[in-house]
């Protein structure tokens, strides 16, 4: 693997661990552009010429790390499928009933009948559908609320 130019260089959350923007040419000999996560005792892979060119650069700009939003992260958590969300609910006090009733007691229109599909025939289930902000606002759930309960569920 060659390292062939740094774009741009983030430092994450734990020290001395980068992301790294470059331009590279794999064992295939194809070149392209991807990021790289540099950690300070990695030997393999393209890490040893990520290290190197950073103690030769020393005048580089590291990017300083930003914590993802909570929308970001919520866009990052794993999807739920049927199963997963009404038991997690269940867990979480509310029953699927009352996940009924509350699309049920929608306006009459195609956000009610599309709620009603998604809820009856969804395989699985992203964080940020809007079923699930418009169901946990009827319900009266907050966001973290939410939240705490989707990472619950992902791990049943």
């Amino acid at each position: 693997m060659q390292l062939n130019r740094v774009h741009s260089i983030r430092a994450t959350q734990d020290n001395d661990v980068y992301e790294v923007s470059c331009s590279i040419t794999d064992i295939t000999g194809a070149s392209y552009d991807t990021v790289y996560v540099s950690r300070p005792d990695d030997p393999y892979g393209l890490n040893p010429s990520i290290r190197k060119w950073l103690r030769e650069n020393l005048e580089a700009t590291i990017e300083a790390y930003v914590p993802p939003t909570s929308e970001q992260l919520r866009a990052s958590m794993p999807p739920l499928t049927a199963r997963q969300l009404r038991l997690g609910l269940l867990e979480g006090g509310i029953s699927p009933s009352q996940v009924s009733a509350a699309i049920v007691a929608m306006p009459t229109g195609a956000d009610k009948d599309r709620a009603q599909i998604e809820w009856e025939y969804a395989v699985t289930v992203g964080r940020t559908h809007p079923l699930i902000s418009n169901i946990g606002a009827a319900l009266g759930l907050t966001d973290e609320q939410i939240d705490a309960m989707w990472g619950a569920a992902a791990r049943l």
